[in-house]
């Protein structure tokens, strides 16, 4: 997980704690000699988390022993440095906490409606997405960001990743992104990603989309830790949107099932996708 990334979510988790103890900033700042501001700067990841702080607090809302070990270890590696640190010439501000999170997810659940998910692009797929996002951007900033995405993949492939469980809107098998030869090498990807043991993929098809949808491509990351919350990531053209409060994450969780269980299963969509393939021959 991206330092940065990681910064929010246990900033995210300091500030549940503290307030399921009902202890206010002013009392949560005496404890540890800050000023109240300080208890406010690390719950919204605005200073970089100090071991001696965190234990205190944690010491303060009466966390257990086992999950504070576990704490210690993140508030760790929310020192180091970030993998993508060479891209960030290519790498909004928006984008940092997505690629922070998503390799040390335990699993994520994505929904896309116009293109193949990134994770699951081939190298052609990706650089025509990313040229039609950025048609005025130089071939080299389309490189690096194709590198970025490519570098992702890979890092999604090492031992200890999540799974990743994606719907597709079937109309995305039908849109020739790239061109036919593009298109069709896209799929047969596709075909021998639905191979691999870290990958679930469902096609939604347009009676399914119709009736159940989240209303816009959405992805959802779940960690391993019990105790760290979930997040929704919205994206936009120019931004995107993190969720984590309970209701929000109840309602996209709630779409997302009800989604995948009117989708075709993962034996039926790989005849829709071999089916498409037939039209790409």
């Amino acid at each position: 997980m991206g330092t940065k990334a990681l910064a929010r979510v246990l900033g995210h988790y300091l500030r549940a704690m503290r307030e399921s103890r009902g202890i206010s900033p002013a009392a949560a700042g005496h404890h540890i000699r800050a000023h109240i501001s300080k208890i406010s700067r690390m719950e919204t990841a605005h200073v970089s988390l100090k071991q001696r702080d965190v234990d205190e607090l944690l010491s303060l809302y009466g966390v257990p022993e086992t999950e504070r070990t576990e704490i210690a270890e993140l508030v760790k590696r929310s020192a180091l440095p970030e993998w993508w640190h060479p891209y960030g010439e290519v790498v909004p501000d928006w984008l940092q906490q997505l690629i922070g999170l998503e390799r040390d997810a335990h699993i994520i659940r994505t929904y896309e409606t116009q293109f193949v998910p990134g994770l699951l692009q081939t190298p052609a797929y990706a650089r025509a997405v990313v040229r039609s996002g950025h048609r005025l951007a130089p071939d080299q900033d389309i490189d690096r960001r194709v590198e970025l995405r490519l570098e992702r993949q890979r890092r999604m492939a090492e031992p200890g990743a999540p799974v990743l469980w994606a719907i597709v809107d079937e109309g995305v098998l039908h849109r020739p992104v790239g061109g036919r030869d593009v298109m069709r090498d896209q799929l047969i990807h596709l075909l021998t990603m639905l191979r691999q043991p870290g990958v679930r993929l469902q096609v939604a098809s347009y009676e399914a989309s119709a009736a159940a949808t989240p209303g816009a491509p959405v992805t959802y990351l779940r960690f391993a830790q019990g105790f760290l919350p979930d997040v929704v990531y919205l994206e936009h053209m120019t931004s995107a949107v993190y969720l984590d409060r309970l209701e929000d994450l109840d309602k996209y969780r709630a779409a997302l099932d009800e989604l995948s269980a009117l989708s075709a299963t993962p034996a039926a969509s790989r005849a829709m996708l071999e089916d498409a393939l037939l039209r790409y021959a």
